[in-house]
């Protein structure tokens, strides 16, 4: 995630603050210049960063914080609030209007960020709220743009207006508009031009368009990669158009990330959105007190289990509970898991998500690595998965074979998941009060 290094920087802070008894006001104000720094490496625009240690400091500085049991706890709790604070406090969505009324929704951005992914993306999010979105392709300059939003929105089984390359913006819009209108939609999504620099001709365009078509809210697409020139663009495009709201891309990417901790205060507008991947479905909402959490290693349950109860079938789910209790589960069941912790994701993001279990900054899981795995299972047999057991020497020579491996790798995996195996039908007992040792037995992450 685009905050690793600031998390583990600011950790490490913590971690100064929660080793001392007591705090004097040095031991505050010294602690507070690290996460300064800390933040200003993130790219987090200088007067935000200002703004928000002079509020830190004022809290955390008085008698009744450094003389309470623990004041280092405290700070980091001051901390946690203002960082919040600065992101905007509560969640907030799209305005849409009520019942069949339609919605004109314009998404503009530069050309890069991700607009006309993230257009079908929030599409895709509205179908699920039981809307009717319209796609209307406005960009004709872009070479294939138009091709793009119809390939995204057939895979969001939402339609697409288009009028080619022939009209101008300002007449697709309207037609897109009128299309709606006949057709039952009740939100329309213009998918507008971008360039690759803020320009007069592009903003023209797109005040052109506000001025003859009314809408309801205007959305911009922002690139986090772009670090301090986001909140630049933002701030350009909402003096100009009045922006709504913001979509913050690529933030599963390995950058700085300050943008998203700028943009609401430098502008004043919120976070609709974060991108967090390439896929339709990897569009999270933006939850200020939840990214606060993330950013500051103390993980984002509710996100998490919000991924769970999207993409894990619950009867799978409950199937593989009894499996695992009486230790019958299989390579076939271990291959489904991986599966399902990919549409989560992968493991990185979840380790990021639980408390406790932020990773150090120099420490990359690398999730490609699974691909390794995935291919000795996908050169078993369907008898060989399902009956590990009968997996002699031949065959783990035939698997490391078809999966391109060394044999060594075979026998790692098979013994890691006997081990496994042995350990699930341990725990399974250890729950059951079999066996129970005093104190009762703690599953990791603190408890099932």
């Amino acid at each position: 995630m685009a905050f690793d290094s600031l998390t583990a920087k600011l950790q490490n802070v913590f971690k100064g603050l929660r080793s001392k008894g007591r705090l004097t006001e040095a031991d505050v104000k010294a602690a507070l210049r690290e996460v300064k720094m800390a933040l200003l490496e993130a790219d987090v625009n200088f007067k935000v960063v200002k703004n928000f240690i002079k509020a830190v400091q004022e809290r955390a500085t008085g008698e009744d914080v450094l003389n309470s049991l623990t004041p280092g706890q405290t700070v980091i709790k001051y901390v946690n609030e203002e960082m919040v604070r600065m992101m905007g406090e509560t969640a907030e969505e799209i305005e849409l209007r009520p019942g069949g009324e339609i919605t004109v929704i314009m998404m503009c951005g530069l050309q890069g960020a991700g607009k006309t992914t993230t257009t079908a993306k929030i599409a895709g999010k509205l179908k699920q709220k039981g809307r009717r979105p319209l796609l209307v392709a406005c960009d004709i300059y872009r070479p294939a743009a138009i091709e793009q939003l119809q390939i995204n929105g057939d895979k969001q089984e939402v339609p697409v207006f288009s009028m080619g390359t022939s009209h101008s913006p300002v007449d697709i819009a309207k037609a897109g508009v009128e299309h709606a209108k006949n057709n039952g939609n009740n939100v329309v999504i213009l998918d507008t031009a971008g360039r690759l620099h803020v320009d007069e001709e592009m903003m023209e365009e797109l005040v052109h368009i506000k001025e003859n078509v009314e809408v309801h809210q205007t959305i911009l697409v922002v690139d986090s990669m772009t670090g301090q020139d986001a909140v630049n663009v933002a701030s350009t495009f909402h003096e100009r158009l009045g922006v709504d709201g913001v979509v913050l891309t690529k933030l599963d990417s390995d950058t700085r990330g300050g943008a998203a901790l700028s943009i609401r205060a430098i502008t004043g507008r919120p976070i609709y959105y974060v991108g967090m991947g390439e896929k339709l479905s990897d569009l999270e909402q933006f939850y200020p007190d939840r990214m606060a959490s993330r950013i500051l290693g103390m993980g984002d349950v509710l996100t998490l289990i919000e991924k769970a109860e999207a993409e894990i079938d619950e009867e799978k789910a409950a199937q593989m509970a009894k499996k695992i209790k009486k230790a019958e589960f299989d390579f076939n069941d271990f291959l489904e898991q991986m599966q399902q912790m990919k549409k989560m994701g992968g493991l990185s993001s979840i380790l990021s998500m639980l408390p406790g279990m932020g990773l150090p900054a120099d420490l990359e899981i690398d999730d490609d690595a699974l691909k390794g795995t995935e291919a000795i299972i996908y050169s078993m047999t369907v008898e060989e998965r399902t009956n590990p057991s009968i997996i002699n020497p031949s065959r783990k020579r035939r698997i490391a074979n078809g999966a391109g491996v060394d044999i060594g790798e075979v026998n790692r995996l098979i013994k890691q998941f006997e081990q496994s195996r042995k350990m699930m039908k341990q725990m399974s007992g250890m729950m059951s009060g079999k066996g129970r040792r005093k104190g009762g037995f703690r599953f990791p992450f603190g408890g099932m």
